[in-house]
């Protein structure tokens, strides 16, 4: 998943135990502007120096994976937990992070269908497998 938003807030890599770190932060994703949604995001492991770059109010595209979790308490009782854990961040207006489509020539003749595809040949020998 991908989305554009506009960087809120930074915080610091916590060192969570000696082989696992994580950084958070927080971002304004406004699908609608009327109602923004205010998003944490976590970085974690090598990840967590991919924000260093960026600075608090620049637009940013922040690819991510949905994780979710379930734990079992002491008492027994089950519990879930989820996190949007990002994997890639760029600028907004950085065109690598959004790559366009090529321009064709040829206007419509190139979007048409390909020759063998017209062919009423009917050999059954011509199966590629």
């Amino acid at each position: 998943m991908e989305i554009k938003a506009k960087l809120l807030e930074k915080f610091d890599t916590a060192q969570v135990s000696g082989s696992f770190r994580k950084r958070e932060f927080v971002v304004e994703y406004a699908e609608n502007p009327q109602y923004p949604e205010f998003v944490k995001f976590e970085l974690i492991q090598d990840k967590c120096d991919l924000l260093d770059p960026f600075n608090v109010g620049q637009e940013i595209n922040v690819a991510f994976n949905l994780k979710g979790r379930k734990w079992t308490n002491p008492q027994g009782q089950v519990v879930y937990f989820n996190s949007l854990q990002a994997w890639r961040l760029s600028a907004a207006n950085d065109v690598a992070a959004a790559p366009s489509a090529p321009a064709q020539e040829g206007g419509a003749e190139s979007l048409s269908e390909p020759e063998w595809l017209n062919s009423n040949d009917n050999d059954a020998d011509d199966l590629p497998f």
